[in-house]
């Protein structure tokens, strides 16, 4: 009698052979669902607006709310743009061969290199300490001791996308923080910070494609005709450690200043 005045009583039973699917985890409301996504794209782009032709923001991703999920894609993009545009300058730098004035990895580099050459030539440490750099940042950036540190909460959870947090939480003492390290933005309104962080994305989109139709005009060359003089790229873009580089520690006393 008590099954029967149950409402899972009356739950459809799952086919046999599949699996129940789990229900979706809740972020803390937002506030900041599909609509608002819309209206944001429209105010960052009048001209194209909201698209999303693969449909990423209805996908319930790792199981997660439409809100959490808009968070994820919202941060992924202020990040790869935040990534595409110091890529397409640090390319712009490698192009015309800028390099720092006093001896260390850019030593191995000579002149006349493209700027996918340059990272091949630089030495396998060195592009580890590069990658062990960022995976720090990233790190920090997911955190939630360094976020709870600024009284911010994750992107996915009710947080800012795109916010890097401060060295706060950091055991070692840090004088600047990664983000505006000088506090140019400290006093600007959040209408101020929404307003350039819209300009930012837009920046890093253009990033993005600009950065892609360097590496596309020097793989096959001629397929970006606008960008016909980047010189021509033999190595493979999508192995970056074939070559590896210089086994050999320019690190040393000896070698630092020989």
């Amino acid at each position: 009698m008590f099954l029967l005045s149950s409402p899972a009583a009356f739950s459809p039973a799952a086919p046999a052979g599949r699996a129940v699917a789990a229900p979706l985890q809740s972020a803390p409301s937002m506030g900041f669902g599909k609509a608002e996504l819309a209206a944001l794209a429209k105010e960052q782009n009048p001209v194209v607006g909201y698209w999303d032709p693969m449909g990423l923001a209805d996908v319930p991703l790792w199981n997660q709310d439409e809100e959490a999920v808009i968070g994820w894609l919202r941060h992924s993009e202020i990040k790869h743009g935040r990534i595409a545009m110091a890529g397409f300058v640090g390319y712009c730098v490698h192009a015309n061969g800028i390099k720092f004035p006093f001896p260390g990895p850019q030593s191995v580099v000579t002149d006349g290199m493209s700027a996918p050459e340059v990272w091949d030539a630089i030495p396998f440490l060195a592009k580890l300490q590069i990658i062990g750099a960022i995976g720090v940042f990233e790190h920090i950036s997911e955190d939630k001791n360094f976020l709870a540190a600024d009284g911010k909460k994750h992107y996915m959870r009710g947080g800012k996308p795109g916010y890097m947090p401060t060295f706060s939480a950091n055991v070692h003492p840090s004088p600047l923080n990664l983000w505006d390290p000088f506090g140019y933005t400290k006093k600007l309104t959040e209408e101020q910070k929404a307003k350039k962080l819209n300009a930012e994305v837009n920046n890093g989109r253009l990033a993005m494609i600009g950065l892609f139709g360097f590496l596309s005009a020097a793989k096959v060359p001629g397929s970006v005709p606008a960008l016909t003089f980047i010189p021509a790229y033999t190595g493979d873009l999508m192995a970056p450690f074939d070559p590896a580089g210089p086994s050999s520690s320019l690190w040393t006393i000896g070698n630092l200043w020989s």
